[in-house]
């Protein structure tokens, strides 16, 4: 059985930040990637971020500068810092992992519950 478990949501004013983290646990072989994706009421899950194993990141435009990812301190962990925070990146923020449980071959998506992030201006 494999968890991906968020934290660090919650709300803020424009301009402000949070940090939000995401620890992926149980029977987990290797990890892909890990990301953040975010889904704003009445609109389709899109990417924000997401960290290789071997370090590279991707980011959407719309928060490049503003947001960085990093692979936390502990195992299996990925943590989204988001500064300078605007109206439109309210949203629940999912955390996901391309990852393989041990036993299989093939790497299978994997998805947190979520957390929700609000702006206000």
């Amino acid at each position: 059985q494999v968890q991906l478990v968020e934290s660090g949501g919650g709300s803020v004013q424009a301009g402000g930040s949070l940090r939000l983290s995401c620890a992926a646990s149980g029977s987990i072989s290797s990890i892909n990637v890990m990301g953040w994706y975010r889904q704003a009421p009445g609109k389709q899950r899109e990417l924000v971020a997401r960290i290789s194993s071997g370090g590279s990141t991707n980011y959407a435009d719309s928060v490049k500068g503003r947001f960085t990812i990093s692979r936390g301190n502990a195992k299996n962990t990925v943590v989204l810092q988001m500064n300078s925070l605007k109206p439109e990146d309210t949203a629940v923020y999912y955390c996901n992992a391309d990852l393989r449980v041990v036993g299989l071959l093939t790497y299978i998506d994997y998805w947190g519950k979520g957390t929700l992030v609000t702006v206000s201006s």
